[in-house]
C-alpha cells in the first residue's frame, strides 16, 4: 500500500505541473463557461435553472469520465513495460493498482473542486451553504472507487493507447443518457432503464440530492432522490470493481513479457517512421 500511495502521489504531482496542468484545467473550465452562458435556461423542474441543475450532474460526469484517464494510463503503462516491471516486484501489481487509484482520483478531485467552487462563484442558484456535504461525501467516495475500478479493468482490456479511443464513444453516449444536463425522465423508458444499470446516472442523482432542494426531485424518476437505491447500486459497482480489478490486472500482467513489450515498441517505431 505505502509504495503504491507514494507512486500515485509522485505521478499526481507531475501531472498537475507545467503544460500538463493546462490540459487538466481545459475541460472543467470550458464546461463552466458553457454553464455560465446557459445558466438561466428554464428546465421546468421547480424553480431550478439549467445551470444550478447541471452543476451537480457535471460533478458526477467528471468522476465517471475519470475512467478514460484510467484506460489511457494503463494502456500506456502496458505498452512501455511499466506493468511488466511491476509484475517482477513482490506485490507490485497491487501497488500499481493503488498508485493508479491515487493518481486518477486526485486528478478527478481537482476537476470536482474547479466545478464546485467555480459554480458557486459564477452560477446563480449554487449555494455551498445549502449543500448536504454528508451525502456529497459518500456518493463521491463510492463513485470514485466504482468508476476507478471499472476504468482499470477497461484499461487492462485495451491493447494500446491508440485503441483507448474506442472506449470514449460508448462512455460519452452513456453520459448523454444519464441525465447530467437534463432530467432523465425526458428520455424514452427504454433509455431510462439502460441509464439506471450503470453508475453514471446514480452519481449524477446522488450529487443532485446533495446540491438541490427537495422540490427539485419532482423531475426525477419516482419524484424522489432515491438515496437507498443510489447507495445500493454504487455499492454493488464498488464491490464488484474491488474484487474484479486486481484479478483482471494480474491476468493482464501474466501475459506480459519482454518480447511482447519489445514487439509493441517496434510497431510504434514503424508507425512513427
Amino acid at each position: 500500500m505505502r509504495p503504491g500511495i507514494r507512486r500515485g502521489l509522485v505521478e499526481l504531482r507531475q501531472s498537475v505541473t507545467g503544460a500538463d496542468l493546462v490540459g487538466h484545467l481545459l475541460w472543467p473550465v470550458v464546461t463552466l463557461v458553457a454553464l455560465v452562458v446557459l445558466q438561466h435556461r428554464e428546465l421546468g423542474v421547480g424553480s431550478v435553472s439549467l445551470g444550478a441543475f447541471a452543476v451537480p450532474g457535471v460533478v458526477g460526469m467528471f468522476v465517471a469520465l475519470g475512467m478514460l484517464l484510467d484506460v489511457q494510463h494503463v494502456s500506456a503503462d502496458r505498452e512501455d513495460g511499466t506493468v511488466l516491471r511491476a509484475r517482477a516486484v513482490p506485490g507490485g501489481i497491487r501497488g500499481y493498482l493503488v498508485g493508479q487509484l491515487v493518481t486518477v482520483s486526485g486528478t478527478v478531485l481537482l476537476y470536482v473542486a474547479i466545478v464546485v467552487l467555480g459554480g458557486a462563484l459564477l452560477i446563480d442558484g449554487v449555494d455551498l451553504r445549502s449543500v448536504d456535504w454528508a451525502t456529497f461525501t459518500w456518493v463521491l467516495l463510492l463513485g470514485l472507487v466504482a468508476t476507478r475500478s471499472l476504468g482499470l479493468m477497461l484499461g487492462a482490456l485495451v491493447r494500446s493507447p491508440r485503441s483507448a479511443g474506442y472506449v470514449t464513444v460508448p462512455l460519452v453516449g452513456l453520459v448523454a443518457i444519464s441525465g447530467v444536463f437534463a432530467p432523465v425522465t425526458a428520455l424514452a423508458a427504454g433509455w431510462q432503464v439502460v441509464a439506471q444499470v450503470f453508475p453514471v446516472y446514480w452519481l449524477g442523482l446522488g450529487m443532485r440530492a446533495a446540491f438541490l432542494p427537495d422540490a427539485a426531485a419532482v423531475g426525477e424518476i419516482g419524484a424522489s432522490w432515491r438515496p437507498l437505491e443510489t447507495a445500493a447500486v454504487l455499492g454493488l459497482w464498488t464491490l464488484g470493481g474491488v474484487l474484479l480489478a486486481p484479478v483482471v490486472l494480474r491476468r493482464m500482467a501474466r501475459k506480459e513479457s519482454g518480447s511482447s513489450v519489445a514487439a509493441r515498441r517496434e510497431r510504434a517505431l514503424q508507425r512513427a517512421g
